[in-house]
């Protein structure tokens, strides 16, 4: 990252003088950008917004006021140590989100990708992993260590419990209470979170064709119809479509469980 560019800092900000500012970021005033910040070109800092590191920030993202970004985890097993946030290119970081660093105990760093939206008052614990283009609605929140796969779509006010994972293009309601996997493509809801088939519609707007939507739906039955183990369901869906390469992610977010999936 080139030396840092102060051009585009508020004369009301405070930024650290060993933060790495690239080429055209903003950053509004009253907003803090603390020591082992680096963020990338084009990026917007609003007002009233705090950056805490190490963290690392892509290009062209856009924070809006009082969110924090890069505070130390509220794990209690934390004790200091220098664990890292890495935020991708293109986000968009509504009013009063919360992110956290990880904890050496886990990968020691919080992760998210690229192109995704939260909205105002996410919270994104520590040492979560967020896919790219994923929607995290209105209060949406992820406890620790949680995966949240590429498209995925959390309704507002869903809560999701440590070490879950959700698959990609997967989507809950509002208000779900996830306390187990999302299996990719599925719609959840309720408290606990259950599934309701899956998310055509989405994959429609995505380009998937109808030969592909016809075989999820089917590998969907084997999964919740059939009674099968999830083991079982595993066998019978690399037995049956093996040739299709969109059901394979469904695979495997069912290999990859360790919480077990929503039923």
């Amino acid at each position: 990252m080139a030396t840092t560019d102060w051009s585009g800092v508020h004369p009301q900000a405070i930024v650290d003088p060993s933060a790495k500012l690239a080429d055209g970021v903003t950053v509004g005033p009253w907003s803090y950008i603390g020591p082992d910040v680096e963020i990338g070109e084009g990026t917007e800092i609003m007002s009233h917004v705090v950056v805490k590191g190490p963290t690392v920030i892509g290009r062209n993202n856009r924070i809006f006021q009082f969110s924090s970004i890069g505070e130390e985890c509220q794990d209690k097993k934390y004790a200091g140590e220098p664990t890292t946030l890495v935020i991708g290119d293109d986000n968009v970081i509504r009013e009063n989100c919360t992110i956290h660093r990880g904890t050496v105990q886990d990968q020691g760093e919080t992760r998210i990708g690229s192109g995704n939206l939260l909205m105002a008052y996410v919270h994104v614990a520590h040492d979560c992993v967020v896919g790219d283009n994923v929607i995290l609605a209105n209060c949406a929140t992820l406890a620790g260590h949680v995966t949240v796969g590429d498209w995925a779509i959390l309704g507002g006010g869903t809560m999701v419990h440590q070490f879950c994972k959700i698959g990609p293009h997967s989507m809950s309601a509002g208000g779900s209470i996830v306390l187990k996997d999302i299996p990719a493509y599925v719609m959840a809801s309720g408290q606990s979170a259950e599934p309701f088939g899956m998310n055509v519609e989405g994959l429609k707007r995505r380009g998937f064709s109808k030969d592909a939507l016809l075989a999820l739906r089917r590998a969907y039955k084997v999964i919740y119809r059939q009674g099968l183990t999830t083991e079982q369901a595993i066998e019978t869906l690399e037995a049956e479509f093996a040739d299709i390469p969109e059901v394979k992610p469904l695979i495997e977010s069912l290999r990859g469980t360790h919480r077990g999936i929503i039923r």
